[in-house]
């Protein structure tokens, strides 16, 4: 590997282990679950040690400028090796409004019962240093967050985390390492669903951590208990798609700015959430943290029309779960990611019916646009 290559160099290269030259340029796919333990330490993928695990973690950790990285079985195998590694039962954690649903319903559902405590931030660093205690051992953000896609300074907010002892805690799902790098602004760990734009062709389920040696090795043997991990077939998909992950996001990009731009000039549509667009709250904020302004998108449709006739009347573009994928899916936060949140607290954040996230994919623009345009009925 040539030193500092460019991102797009080392979405291809970073990470590789060239083998035996019958094996070609490729990885192997090493799919047995039987090593001589005499050789080399013992290997066994349940411990992460694996080729595959090692050369899909390598990627990673490059491209996020992390010390090492880690490939765990899903996002939420991630999340709870972190949560269960760096907290124990009396410990406290702030974590930002409005985090994605499953994290909520794994601190709610497990860890409070077990005896962790959590505090909501509401993403102003004015007010994060005052909801730290003695024993806060974590914060937890998400930027851009899931689905209103608010902004949170990363730069100052792990300047203030640090300055207390606190692990400071990102989910980068949304940016990828192509468009935002936390640990150059200072955050300790970095997860990521890798399900999306990762894996980038909905056909996988996978997570990822990077962040300094010492903490990966600290989370490590959680991953290892809890058996978040991957097996070789997966994590040779998930190189493969991580080499185009430059030009998907690049392409994704390109069509979301467009498609924003067209949803927040038509009368239809009420509300526009994009961080590329000038009138957003965190506009500023995102252009100096991001290269770029993402392919996610999230608008709310005007009182005139009904969501389901709407999603009914899409004909390119799918109601699915999940996102990042090279074609274009919208989902209803209220009924997917959020639908596990109380009522209560979806309304207080804004998350309802006509609030649609959509995920842009790389087909055309005018493609795209002309099926959301007749979507919207006249």
């Amino acid at each position: 590997m040539i030193r500092n290559p460019s991102t797009d160099t080392a979405c291809v290269h970073a990470g590789e282990q060239h083998e035996d030259s019958r094996f070609g340029v490729n990885t192997p796919i090493v799919t047995s679950t039987a090593f001589d333990y005499r050789e080399g330490g013992v290997r066994y993928p349940r411990y992460v040690n694996a080729l595959n695990h090692e050369v899909a973690a390598g990627k990673l950790a490059a491209l996020e400028g992390a010390e090492a990285a880690r490939i765990t079985a899903s996002g939420m195998g991630a999340i709870s090796a972190v949560l269960l590694s760096l907290m124990k039962p009396g410990d406290h954690a702030v974590i930002l409004d409005g985090l994605y649903g499953g994290t909520t319903d794994l601190i709610e559902g497990l860890l409070e019962p077990m005896g962790m405590r959590f505090a909501s931030w509401n993403g102003n660093p004015d007010s994060l240093a005052g909801l730290f205690e003695d024993d806060t051992r974590l914060l937890m953000v998400e930027s851009p967050t899931n689905p209103l896609l608010s902004i949170v300074d990363l730069a100052a907010t792990a300047k203030i985390a640090r300055a207390h002892g606190v692990t400071s805690f990102v989910d980068n799902t949304f940016a990828t390492p192509i468009l935002q790098r936390p640990i150059e602004h200072g955050f300790d760990l970095v997860m990521h669903s890798a399900t999306k734009y990762l894996g980038g062709h909905s056909d996988l389920l996978c997570g990822a951590l990077a962040g300094s040696g010492d903490l990966i090795e600290r989370i490590h043997p959680n991953i290892v208990r809890l058996g978040a991990t991957l097996n070789g077939q997966d994590l040779a998909l998930l190189e493969r798609s991580m080499k185009t992950l430059a030009l998907r996001v690049g392409r994704a990009c390109d069509n979301a700015a467009e498609l924003a731009r067209r949803l927040d000039a038509d009368m239809r549509i009420a509300d526009t959430l994009y961080p590329g667009l000038p009138t957003h709250p965190g506009h500023s904020v995102a252009a100096e943290q991001m290269s770029r302004f993402g392919g996610m998108l999230t608008f709310r449709l005007g009182d005139a029309i009904d969501p389901e006739a709407f999603l009914d009347r899409l004909a390119l573009i799918r109601p699915a779960v999940s996102l990042g994928g090279v074609e274009s899916t919208v989902s209803q936060p209220s009924k997917t990611s959020h639908a596990k949140l109380a009522d209560a607290k979806r309304k207080a954040l804004g998350i309802d019916d006509r609030l649609m996230r959509l995920s842009v994919g790389i087909e055309g623009v005018k493609d795209l646009w002309d099926d959301l345009y007749e979507a919207l009925g006249a």
